[in-house]
């Protein structure tokens, strides 16, 4: 609830969880969706197994797995994970925090994340509105080499928006655009919340990239696809030209709320 990963390259080159847009406006959890579901049923832990593979242009392909374990309580989200890749001999734990106040029209969403190599990350960001709604942020790092399992730019500034027919019924649109070590690059995401019968949960995150890839300027669509029951979620992402490079990654994960 940053720039290039996967290979050592660059996912362990620019830092930082900025995905806050996802937990002011549309009730982020490990993967866009739970936290909200998670607060109503009482639940007050998340726990996440993801799979990474990525493969294409002149690296060899690479699996990673992550495993991510989240506390929610009335003093924020604290997380946990640890990411794991034998194949480019990457490992690297790393704890969280963020946490949403409210000041009158006003929310803030502050986080904080610090993991092994000396990396230490944080953002601000704040929305406005109810039904209507509209935010913006900023992230930044010490730019020391970290596992970003977030994919978007991190040392970036955030726009985003959209209307709200419920907590779990949501449609916004998001900028993430890189503002400090490669200003090229930029995502923008379209990402649609709806519920299904039997208290089930649908949420799809359409992915517009564009910046330059070996110099080339290049623009990819991605797609990211979640699923929720009662306790459980999973949720399957394509992911071209991941974190800027000529790679493409297909991550598949499963969690659960207790």
């Amino acid at each position: 609830m940053p720039h290039k990963p996967m290979p050592v390259p660059k996912e362990l080159q620019t830092p930082l969880r900025f995905n806050f847009h996802l937990r002011a406006v549309a009730s982020f959890v490990l993967g866009w969706g739970c936290v909200a579901a998670v607060h109503a049923q009482d639940n007050r832990y998340v726990l996440t197994s993801g799979l990474y593979s990525q493969s294409g242009g002149d690296t060899a392909g690479s699996l990673g797995w992550d495993v991510n374990l989240r506390q929610i309580s009335e003093r924020g989200n604290l997380w946990f994970a640890w990411y794991r890749s034998p194949d480019q001999d990457v490992s690297q734990p790393r704890v969280g925090w963020d946490n949403t106040f409210n000041a009158s029209r006003w929310r803030l969403t502050p986080s904080l994340q610090v993991a092994s190599n000396q990396f230490v990350g944080g953002s601000l960001s704040v929305e406005t509105g109810e039904s209507w709604f509209a935010g913006a942020g900023l992230g930044r790092t010490n730019l020391h080499p970290y596992v970003n399992l977030n994919f978007d730019p991190n040392d970036a500034w955030m726009a985003s928006g959209g209307y709200r027919w419920s907590s779990l019924n949501s449609l916004s649109f998001q900028v993430v655009r890189d503002n400090r070590a490669n200003p090229d690059q930029q995502h923008v995401h379209a990402l649609y919340r709806t519920p299904l019968s039997n208290g089930h949960r649908l949420t799809v995150d359409v992915l517009a990239k564009s910046g330059l890839v070996q110099d080339q300027f290049t623009r990819r669509t991605g797609l990211s696809v979640t699923y929720d029951w009662s306790e459980f979620f999973t949720r399957v992402a394509y992911d071209p030209i991941i974190n800027f490079t000529p790679q493409t990654m297909w991550r598949v994960s499963m969690g659960t709320r207790f």
